[in-house]
């Protein structure tokens, strides 16, 4: 069989509602790579946040991280790294926005959020990732990967809005979820990073399978053989992705379902 590569989107994607991996997850794609097949893990999380669910699956894994920002290989070599220019990135820390909003900031190494927000660290309950209160005018405008605007989604789309009027194409704005706006520098997007991989390891678009359930996920399962979006998954997904097929929820392990009968492996006990 030819080996495949397996790109998957963590949140709302591989991981189940309580932002963890299956164990039947776990199985699969560790019986995966045993039988030589490729993994990568692509995701709106930092590196920082991701590494903990490679290293629980304990098999080799290329990382990319902060909607692709920056890649990495299994043995933590940064492979490459993409920033927020500094002046944009001084305008994004400024831009007005409501007492509700939450700014965050994904450096290379850390994540700054400009005060309190205990609902931020729900999700990263599994990893421990925490954030550093900085305020806004202690903020760095060097070595960001990722900016994000987290609130209600009717505040998120006026911010939105000013953005896209003033950033042409220099930069690349999406959303993970429906609270959560997230910019990186222009041409900056997981299909961008994934296609860079596949090109150093030798491996084509056509021999991919690809996972997804957000607007973020929109090119790097544009690019791939073997699209799919969960049940889940953003309500434009279907109409922005004509060839991909839809699988189920991601709180019922669906990518694990959809491996197993992929790839013909048993049915665990």
């Amino acid at each position: 069989m030819t080996p495949r590569l397996i790109v998957s989107d963590l949140d709302g994607t591989l991981l189940g509602r309580d932002h963890r991996l299956h164990a039947d997850t776990i199985d699969v794609l560790r019986t995966l790579v045993n039988h030589g097949h490729h993994l990568v893990l692509a995701s709106g999380r930092h590196y920082a946040d991701m590494r903990v669910f490679r290293d629980q699956l304990d098999v080799p894994i290329h990382l990319i991280s902060s909607n692709g920002a920056y890649t990495h290989d299994p043995e933590d070599q940064l492979l490459d790294a993409n920033h927020v220019a500094p002046q944009q990135a001084a305008e994004l820390i400024q831009l007005p926005r409501p007492d509700s909003v939450r700014l965050s900031l994904y450096l290379d190494d850390a994540w700054y959020i400009d005060a309190e927000s205990p609902r931020h660290l729900e999700m990263h309950a599994a990893t421990g990732f925490v954030y550093q209160v900085v305020p806004p005018d202690q903020m760095p405008s060097e070595g960001i990967g990722k900016i994000l605007y987290g609130g209600a989604p009717e505040e998120l789309i006026k911010i939105e809005a000013l953005i896209r009027e003033s950033c042409d194409d220099t930069l690349h704005v999406t959303y993970s979820t429906s609270d959560s706006l997230e910019i990186m520098a222009g041409g900056v997007n997981k299909g961008v990073a994934l296609s860079a991989l596949l090109k150093r390891i030798s491996v084509a678009p056509e021999d991919c399978l690809a996972f997804g359930d957000n607007l973020n996920d929109v090119e790097m399962l544009s690019l791939v053989g073997e699209p799919h979006f969960m049940i889940n998954s953003h309500p434009e997904m279907a109409g922005r992705l004509s060839a991909a097929k839809q699988i189920g929820h991601h709180g019922e392990a669906a990518v694990a379902v959809l491996l197993r009968e992929r790839f013909g492996l048993p049915v665990s006990a």
